[in-house]
């Protein structure tokens, strides 16, 4: 539901705020971990009171039992509603909560998105639970305030009034009552004690859980209307490439499709699943080419389009079910032809919707007097697109100095990477910029380094290193080179990088210099 109002802040937010919703992902899974324990709360309550109602029987006010009798456990009739469907509701919250596992997601993701779509299931058992009418309230407490004196139950009760309460009740009294007769202590204590005129009434409360979740509820509705009005025209796909390394190139284009670096879309293919859709990080130029990689993330050769209709496309790597069904569908009908044909001349690919584009952490990376961007393997196509953005143009934007970190061990990758990381190096050199970008690449593998960097890419052999960085020292020396500067880290990698980076990003140093750390996770 944030969606809608990423484009707001966007403008009128403060860096701080936009960074706060970029937290969206944390902030869901904050809330579906307090959703369980208090679950886990609740029906222990509820097992507790079932014991309270019955061993607490009231025999003055029936009406306010739960349980037909003093010692009725096993029955429990009047929870026939509440029960079933907080049996129910616990079903589906424990499906929802297991598969959200990091280890099932990466197994089987459509077991992962099937069960998290029985959220509104959820909801709609969220407001059938409490229409057991369980909990109860007096209406009647003018004419019975709590402890109020009721004469005609002392009396059919066989109990005694004291004296100084036998004048107001003349009608119901029989006898004179005993001149000795003690006053009780409450009496005593209270000057004035409220008559009851007739016995208590109890109503159950109208459920009110509708209030409270219709608000978001229609929300997401509204949100999902908008998303699928935005996305129900599909988009004409131009071409299918198969790349080395198991990855597929798909070239669209769309009308009204504009973007910012950094985005990303998000692809629906029905002959592959119904409902399941997956997120790619996307970068754009007019009538150029794209690169996206799975999971959720893809790149572009320039700036983003502004024309009506845009030409965009992704990189897939094929690693789970969605893509290998995908792949194949394409590969069907192009039979791994990487001709680009005329539109007029199109094959007939299967049906592709894109809803999109949608913001992320990377936008601000251009937003930055300097910026810290690290890669961990195929993590490095979300900055790409940022140096695809600076080799149309750098001097529009903050951005007055990059750093450009790529730990990887796909020698496979480095191929296409390469030829952009030269092309913008050349650009600065011809512009008298050399300093604008510091690039280093981490590579594990040695073999056949020599020939991926041969004399075609001579302008990287300087900066590329064996081995890993070593992170201290590099914050020293950006720090350093930065004095009193805010820094925007930026990390698409393994959660090992991430958290080293992250803790660096939260320590002081002695230059002054704060790093604002930024990740985008889609797993």
């Amino acid at each position: 539901m944030l969606h809608l109002l990423l484009a707001f802040f966007f403008f009128v937010a403060s860096r701080k705020t936009r960074r706060l919703i970029d937290k969206s992902k944390t902030f869901h899974v904050t809330c579906g971990v307090t959703i369980c324990i208090f679950s886990v709360l609740h029906v222990a309550a509820h097992l507790v009171n079932a014991l309270n109602f019955s061993e607490n029987y009231n025999e003055d006010f029936l009406a306010i039992n739960a349980a037909h009798y003093r010692g009725e456990v096993s029955h429990y009739h009047v929870f026939l509603v509440p029960g079933l469907t907080g049996v129910f509701m616990v079903l589906v919250l424990f499906l929802m909560c297991t598969a959200s596992t990091y280890a099932i997601r990466i197994s089987n993701y459509d077991i992962f998105w099937y069960t998290h779509n029985l959220f509104f299931v959820f909801y709609m058992l969220l407001m059938l639970h409490v229409s057991g009418g369980v909990l109860k309230y007096q209406t009647n407490l003018e004419e019975h305030p709590p402890g109020c004196f009721n004469p005609n139950k002392t009396l059919r009760e066989n109990m005694t009034v004291p004296k100084a309460f036998e004048e107001p009740f003349p009608n119901h009294t029989t006898e004179p009552f005993p001149e000795d007769l003690s006053v009780p202590e409450p009496f005593v204590q209270n000057n004035f004690m409220r008559i009851c005129s007739e016995e208590p009434k109890f109503q159950s409360h109208f459920p009110e859980t509708w209030f409270w979740i219709s608000g978001p509820l229609c929300l997401y509705c509204v949100e999902r209307l908008y998303r699928y009005i935005r996305s129900n025209k599909p988009v004409t796909i131009t071409s299918v490439i198969s790349h080395p390394s198991n990855v597929l190139e798909v070239r669209m284009i769309k009308d009204d499709f504009q973007a910012r670096p950094g985005q990303y879309v998000i692809l629906h293919c029905p002959r592959v699943s119904g409902l399941e859709s997956h997120p790619f990080t996307l970068t754009m130029v007019r009538n150029k080419s794209f690169f996206c990689t799975f999971p959720f993330i893809c790149i572009c050769r320039a700036g983003c389009p502004t024309d009506t209709k845009a030409t965009f496309g992704v990189h897939l790597k094929v690693v789970g079910d969605w893509t290998e069904r995908f792949r194949d569908l394409l590969l069907l009908h192009s039979n791994q032809d990487t001709e680009i044909l005329p539109i007029f001349q199109q094959r007939r690919y299967p049906k592709l919707y894109v809803d999109g584009p949608f913001g992320s952490p990377f936008e601000e990376s251009l937003n930055y007097e300097v910026s810290l961007c690290v890669a961990g393997g195929i993590g490095v196509t979300p900055f790409a697109s940022v140096l695809n953005t600076l080799l149309d143009g750098w001097k529009r934007y903050k951005l007055r100095r990059l750093y450009f970190i790529w730990v990887c061990r796909d020698v496979e990758s480095f191929r296409w990477f390469a030829d952009l990381l030269c092309m913008l190096h050349d650009k600065l050199w011809q512009e008298n910029r050399p300093d604008y970008i510091n690039i280093q690449l981490y590579l594990s593998q040695t073999d056949g380094i020599q020939k991926i960097i041969g004399e075609k890419y001579q302008a990287l052999n300087s900066r590329l290193l064996i081995g890993r960085p070593r992170w201290k020292l590099l914050f020293d020396e950006i720090a350093k080179c930065n004095r009193r500067k805010t820094i925007g880290v930026f990390c698409c990698g393994p959660n090992k990088i991430s958290k080293i980076l992250h803790k660096l990003s939260n320590s002081s140093n002695s230059y002054g210099t704060r790093f604002e750390y930024n990740k985008e996770s889609f797993s």
